[in-house]
């Protein structure tokens, strides 16, 4: 058996080799002759597998170890009986701690709280719904919007845009992009939505970047119906908009996801798919983990004040990365690639915690 992987997916290398001859390639490599005699793909986002590339393959799998899977042609896979599969929910609770430990930084670099404001969360998935129990556990109102969801559920727990628009201290993007249908997301913030806000609110995306408008998202910022930017997905991303960057609270390159914990569960699930599809047994799949953090435990007295919010940012803190790609936008591919991938709140132990701060804590996802 033959596989295909690209380089980057992580924790992967050594898993498979008992079973398969596999091929580890960087993003460039993947070319019709160095796939055509692969039975399976494992990808990533940054591997376009359209028709050009798979046609008069046999390749009959393509994993990738991502949410998203505009990258893959699906189409053309049907017409050709390619299977293919992708990792929902793999880094939902990465995407979550992004979101949380940004509205923090936001918060405290502004001396506000988040207790008490009311957020609008756009798509109430995988991600949205662990962005809404965080935001919970910090006191936030929560506004859901989830048009699919709501017309299957029947349920008066949504809301619409327009009740976000006029409501909401903060938005917060957590669509797949879909071009066509009754709910499609391309640039769904756009200049309609962007002029119908009321309360100034900080704006976010960390789901795809044509799911705001980019220049209707500029001129938003710019005559001040939206107050903050934090953004982690671009439009033509790896090629940013310099404009987009400076007026940018937070900025960074599409890494919200990227947390250690949401990589291995990734790759864990492309190969889960493997063996489903080809009747495998992968022995060493267990060994697919994380690396442990440098340091595990999170004093809580080292904090003289906001002790859960440093606590939060201890484990990610987005102004590392951020200063790295004001400082250099053109290496945002190469960030990306070579990027120092957090652990998530459960991966860290709290300690001298007061009793107050103990239910906080535990709903964000810390241990003690």
């Amino acid at each position: 058996m033959k596989i295909v992987a690209d380089n980057t997916v992580p924790y992967l290398k050594g898993i498979l080799e008992p079973i398969a001859n596999v091929s580890y390639l960087n993003s460039c490599e993947f070319t019709p002759g160095n796939i055509k005699d692969a039975d399976a793909l494992i990808v990533r986002s940054i591997d376009k597998c359209t028709r050009e590339l798979l046609e008069g393959s046999q390749v009959r799998l393509i994993t990738t170890a991502t949410i998203g899977y505009d990258h893959i042609d699906t189409r053309y896979c049907e017409e050709a009986g390619i299977t293919w599969k992708n990792a929902p929910g793999c880094n939902a609770a990465s995407v979550g701690q992004y979101v949380l430990s940004s509205l923090v930084a936001v918060a405290l670099r502004k001396g506000e709280t988040l207790r008490g404001k009311t957020i609008g969360i756009v798509g109430v998935g995988h991600v949205g719904s662990i962005v809404e129990r965080l935001c919970e556990a910090m006191g936030m109102r929560i506004l859901r919007n989830d048009p699919p969801r709501a017309e299957r559920e029947n349920s008066d727990g949504f809301v619409s845009l327009d009740t976000i628009a006029r409501e909401a201290d903060i938005i917060t993007l957590h669509v797949p992009l879909t071009k066509e249908g009754r709910f499609a997301t391309r640039h769904l913030a756009n200049d309609t939505f962007f002029n119908q806000l009321e309360r100034k609110p900080w704006f976010i995306n960390s789901c795809r970047g044509a799911v705001h408008d980019t220049q209707a998202l500029l001129q938003a910022k710019r005559n001040g119906k939206v107050s903050e930017l934090i953004i982690d997905c671009w439009e033509n991303e790896p090629d940013i908009d310099r404009e987009l960057l400076a007026e940018a609270t937070i900025a960074t390159p599409h890494i919200a996801g990227f947390s250690a914990d949401g990589k291995a569960n990734g790759t864990r699930m492309c190969l889960e798919h493997i063996q489903h599809h080809f009747g495998l047994k992968i022995e060493k799949i267990q060994e697919v983990i994380p690396p442990a953090p440098d340091n595990e435990w999170i004093d809580l007295d080292r904090y003289p004040s906001h002790r859960i919010e440093q606590a939060i940012l201890s484990t990610f803190n987005p102004v590392v990365i951020d200063r790295a790609l004001r400082n250099f936008p053109e290496r945002f591919e190469w960030f990306r690639a070579h990027y120092d991938h957090p652990r998530e709140f459960k991966a860290y132990r709290t300690i001298h915690m007061r009793q107050e701060e103990r239910g906080q804590l535990y709903q964000i996802g810390f241990q003690w």
